[in-house]
C-alpha cells in the first residue's frame, strides 16, 4: 500500500510574500486615515461654532439681549450635556465683541 503525504501549510515564501503585501498597505492606509482623522475634527470645530453662533441668536431674539458668552455656554437649557468642546482643545471665544465666535484656525 502506497501512502502519499500531503503537505499541510504554507511555504516561507508564501509567508513572505503576504507580509510584504500587508506591509504595502498599511503604509497606503495610515496617512489617508490619519488624514481623515484631522479634517473630521476641523469639521466638527466648525459645526460646532456654527452651532453657538445660531444658538446666541435665537438666545438674542428670544430675550431682546445679548448674553454673554460663557454664561450661553453653560446654560443647561442650550447645552444640556455641557457646552460644546473643540476637538483640538481651544476655546470658544469672542474676542472682538461682535457675539459671534472667533473662528479658529486648524488648517
Amino acid at each position: 500500500m502506497r501512502f502519499r503525504k500531503f503537505r499541510k501549510g504554507f511555504t516561507l515564501l508564501e509567508i513572505l510574500l503576504v507580509v510584504v503585501i500587508l506591509g504595502i498597505l498599511v503604509a497606503i492606509a495610515i496617512p489617508r486615515f490619519t488624514g481623515g482623522a484631522k479634517e473630521a475634527k476641523i469639521n466638527a470645530c466648525k459645526a460646532n461654532i456654527a452651532l453657538i453662533n445660531t444658538v446666541w441668536e435665537l438666545d438674542y431674539i428670544k430675550n431682546g439681549e445679548w448674553r454673554d458668552l460663557d454664561d450661553l455656554l453653560n446654560d443647561k437649557n442650550y447645552f444640556p450635556d455641557g457646552p460644546p468642546k473643540c476637538p483640538f482643545g481651544d476655546p470658544y471665544e469672542d474676542k472682538d465683541g461682535d457675539h459671534r465666535v472667533d473662528p479658529h484656525n486648524h488648517e
